[in-house]
């Protein structure tokens, strides 16, 4: 079979998705179904309603990635985001989750990840440059 590689710069939603279509065909055949859900846990500014920082989980083969986490600077250091954390670890654990995954940056977060018994499994060097992006689990037992 031949086929014509075409450059498109401006991807409409349905190209993206005829790419996606055959590949979530074959993931499923190969490694099962990835029934996903998502959840947050909002951190509200206490006089107001607002929205002001939190995380943001995916679970998705049993693997909870934990996509975003943000504390707003003023609140660090007084144990909100290990909370933030220790509660994602328990909705895993509750979801029957075999670990945890997430990205970090060299010049956010890592200490604080290591520090929480999460171990990195790899790393993509100057990414931004100068800086790495940084990967780390932890397993659930």
């Amino acid at each position: 079979m031949s086929a014509q590689i075409q450059l498109s710069e401006n991807v409409t939603e349905a190209e993206r998705l005829a790419i996606l279509t055959p590949l979530l065909a074959h993931n499923l055949t190969n490694g099962g179904d990835d029934a996903h859900e998502t959840f947050a846990l909002l951190l509200r500014a206490p006089d107001r309603d607002e929205v002001i920082g939190g995380l943001y989980g995916k679970i998705s083969y049993r693997w909870l990635l934990i996509d975003l986490v943000s504390v707003p600077e003023q609140m660090r250091g007084q144990g909100i985001g290990e909370r933030l954390m220790r509660m994602a670890e328990d909705i895993a654990q509750k979801k029957n989750c075999i670990g945890i995954w997430l990205e970090t940056f060299s010049f956010q977060a890592p200490g604080f990840y290591r520090k929480l018994g999460y171990s990195e499994f790899g790393c993509l060097a100057d990414y931004p440059p100068g800086h790495t992006r940084l990967y780390y689990q932890k397993t659930l037992c």
